[in-house]
């Protein structure tokens, strides 16, 4: 899957210019293949690749297999040089670099503590770490007049039954960086209801939730995260989709009706976090088809659902905000009007406060003016 600078432009715009919001990105889905292979040396791995090229060629050709489990598999690599504090700081550090060239103003980075043990670190201090990272890439984007704020989202493994202890561990450092909950990992098997004691905790502690559904498995994931995990967000969500039936269509319209959970989900603008190059990786949008025109986005963009556009894991799918915007846009025609909507929804879907929600909504729509402006 390559990229070109080309792919980057639209009626003369850069769309790396364009203020964005990212809410769908996993940190162990975003290293660098170079750190990989630095960090790689310092504890002996096996590398598939020896060189930063031919190693990122192999996340995207290990990640296309058309399921979800295979893609899973490449994490193992990025998570085995994620084991020491500063290995830890370092990746953040960079992750946020790249955030920032990508023109995201804010960022949501999700990650899964518990997986990041074998070197002897507790919970708590992975956390301290990611931190670390964070803020200093947070201060240096500063220096060089970017302005982005990035929260942690912690994430506990839907397989493991730590649920709780990792809900815990997120309340610990709610004021320290974290700013949500989510689980993730192999996804049909493990419902939501598995969790279902940490969702009761993060709920006593009024702590915002989004949830892993309707990627690799369907309707009831979602239900399960919506009602069992009390999801304001659904992680991907994109097999909601299968809850929408095209009665007929003709040459200028297509005629729909929603069931009632696609009909609950769009009343209560529960957000879709939908990763368009990763979807079709996995295969989470093989009932429709196998190219990016086949995803369902532009459906549910146009029945007026809560969409939002992600990576999910930039290393993985090769990919960056800017570009898979520009996917979207060579698919579907959308204008700077609709690449701005998708901003706002996300804004309006991130876990700040309502007034800094609505502060950075200013900011975007400020930023997509003077990007339109200059390039008159």
């Amino acid at each position: 899957m390559s990229t070109s600078d080309d792919e980057f432009f639209s009626d003369g715009i850069d769309l790396r210019d364009l203020p964005k919001v990212s809410l769908h990105d996993h940190l162990d889905g975003g290293l660098r293949p170079q750190t990989i292979i630095d960090l790689g040396r310092e504890i002996d791995l096996d590398l598939p690749a020896a060189d930063a090229d031919s190693l990122a060629d192999w996340f995207v050709d290990s990640c296309s297999a058309g399921n979800l489990p295979d893609y899973l598999k490449t994490f193992d690599l990025s998570i085995a040089v994620m084991q020491s504090r500063e290995g830890l700081r370092r990746v953040a550090r960079e992750f946020v670099e790249d955030l920032a060239d990508d023109g995201v103003v804010y960022g949501e980075i999700r990650w899964a503590p518990e997986q990041h043990l074998r070197g002897g670190l507790s919970l708590d201090e992975t956390v301290e770490a990611v931190q670390q990272g964070i803020d200093e890439a947070i201060d240096d984007a500063a220096r060089t007049g970017h302005d982005i704020r990035v929260g942690q989202l912690v994430t506990a493994m839907r397989h493991a039954d730590r649920g709780l202890e990792i809900a815990e561990l997120a309340v610990r450092h709610r004021d320290r960086g974290v700013v949500g909950f989510d689980i993730a990992g192999a996804e049909a098997g493990f419902p939501p209801s598995r969790q279902r004691v940490a969702f009761d905790f993060l709920a006593s502690e009024y702590f915002p939730v989004t949830v892993h559904a309707g990627e690799a498995d369907g309707l009831e994931s979602i239900r399960g995260a919506l009602f069992d995990g009390r999801a304001l967000r659904l992680g991907h969500g994109v097999r909601l989709a299968e809850d929408i039936t095209i009665e007929r269509s003709d040459d200028e319209n297509v005629y729909v009706s929603l069931g009632r959970l696609a009909q609950w989900v769009k009343d209560r603008e529960i957000t879709l976090e939908l990763s368009p190059s990763s979807n079709l990786q996995t295969g989470a949008i093989e009932r429709w088809g196998d190219e990016i025109e086949d995803h369902p986005f532009d459906l549910l963009y146009q029945l007026g659902f809560r969409v939002t556009v992600n990576v999910d894991n930039r290393t993985m799918s090769a990919t960056s905000l800017t570009r898979e915007l520009a996917l979207l846009s060579d698919a579907f025609a959308y204008d700077l009007g609709d690449l701005e909507a998708f901003q706002l929804n996300a804004a309006a879907a991130s876990f700040l406060p309502l007034e800094e929600r609505e502060d950075l909504a200013e900011r975007i729509s400020a930023g997509f003016d003077d990007v339109e402006n200059r390039a008159r």
